[in-house]
């Protein structure tokens, strides 16, 4: 096999397809890499950990048809650390030799035979607008949990909701929920439960793009965007009962300018070590901030806000405050409390997203 193609191009597909393969120690060694196949001008590229696939195509100068396998991190380095320009690779026998300008390179491959063939995407095609499927990702990925000890909580939920579909993830300390009406995907009643870290390559894959389409199998989802296709399997178990986590109704209202709360919390986090958390002291007349860490010191800062209910101090983690107001897309922010105990809600200016939030109890 022999190919010419751009640096710049060749090492955004390696990274592309890279993040799908396995580094986890213990896994196939042949996991680690990346599959190479050249057919004409046409490279396909193909990196899986068995629960997540990434196809990408490319057009290079092809020269002489075959496919290899490359490491994948090692590869993608290689090709990174060349001058601009065209990269030459070139595969014979368990070698391949990957070449720009001066520099020259030789990479012992993995046995080709060794690599898994993925099975094709099954299930009907259905086109979708990506930017807003983009969009409602990026609000609620981040809300899955990562601890593999409890999968289900490390997917995210899309469930049939009104003539729409409903994401859904939670790590039982934060709740992201975010509707896109319109979007039909699923038949009425129907769920599905997808790997956030599939789903968080697909917020990569979407940037840029204008649409996509979606198969839905029996036990796999698949993804096109463009030249790229991700797969990944379906998260077997049953998600937990998030609409009873959501409080019926709330006495207590903050209101609140975004951007300055936002950098509010980002000044006083500073403060906040070793899991302190930051407290919202709220008040007719405004709100403070507050984080005070033993033997380090404290920090405080007021703000303007319009706040209705009985004053009320609650205390929240500020990596997961901060997480849901930066995906929080509105000029002024509501927090909805009941007390310093019960969660609160974090919402912008429409109702099709909301961020649940445990308060963390202080003393």
């Amino acid at each position: 096999m022999k190919f010419r193609c751009e640096r710049d191009v060749l090492v955004e597909a390696l990274g592309t397809v890279g993040r799908a393969t396995s580094g986890r120690s213990g896994a196939l060694p042949v996991l680690a890499g990346v599959q190479i196949e050249l057919a004409g001008s046409t490279l396909r590229l193909l990196g899986t950990d068995l629960e997540l696939t990434i196809v990408q195509l490319v057009e290079v100068a092809g020269e002489a048809d075959g496919v290899a396998v490359l490491p994948a991190r090692l590869a993608t380095d290689v090709v990174r650390a060349l001058e601009p320009g065209a990269v030459t690779v070139s595969v014979a026998d368990d070698a391949a030799e990957i070449s720009a300008g001066r520099s020259q390179f030789s990479l012992r491959t993995i046995p080709a035979a060794d690599f898994p063939r993925p099975s094709e995407p099954t299930g009907e095609a259905v086109v979708l607008p990506a930017k807003e499927l983009a969009q409602a990702l990026r609000q609620v990925v981040p809300a899955a949990s990562s601890d593999d000890s409890r999968p289900v909580l490390t997917g995210v939920l899309l469930a049939a909701e009104g003539s729409g579909v409903r994401l859904v993830a939670t790590d039982s300390y934060r709740l992201a929920v975010r509707d896109l009406p319109g979007t039909n995907v699923l038949s009425e009643g129907q769920q599905v439960l997808l790997p956030s870290r599939a789903l968080a390559e697909l917020t990569r894959l979407l940037a840029g793009a204008d649409e996509l389409t979606l198969r839905l199998g029996e036990r796999d989802a698949s993804f096109e965007v463009g030249k790229s296709r991700l797969t990944t399997r379906v998260i077997e178990g049953d998600f937990p009962n998030y609409r009873s986590l959501i409080p019926s109704s709330h006495p207590n209202r903050l209101s609140v300018g975004r951007g300055e709360f936002l950098d509010a919390v980002r000044r006083v986090r500073l403060l906040a070590r070793e899991s302190t958390p930051v407290r919202l002291e709220m008040r007719a007349d405004g709100l403070d901030l507050r984080a005070i860490t033993q033997d380090i010191g404290q920090a405080h800062e007021t703000l303007d806000a319009r706040y209705e209910g009985e004053d009320l101090t609650v205390a929240f983690n500020p990596e997961y405050l901060l997480d849901g107001l930066e995906v929080t897309p509105a000029d002024e922010v509501t927090l909805d409390t009941l007390d310093a105990r019960n969660p609160a809600v974090l919402r912008g200016s429409s109702d099709d997203f909301l961020y649940l939030l445990m308060p963390v109890r202080v003393s």
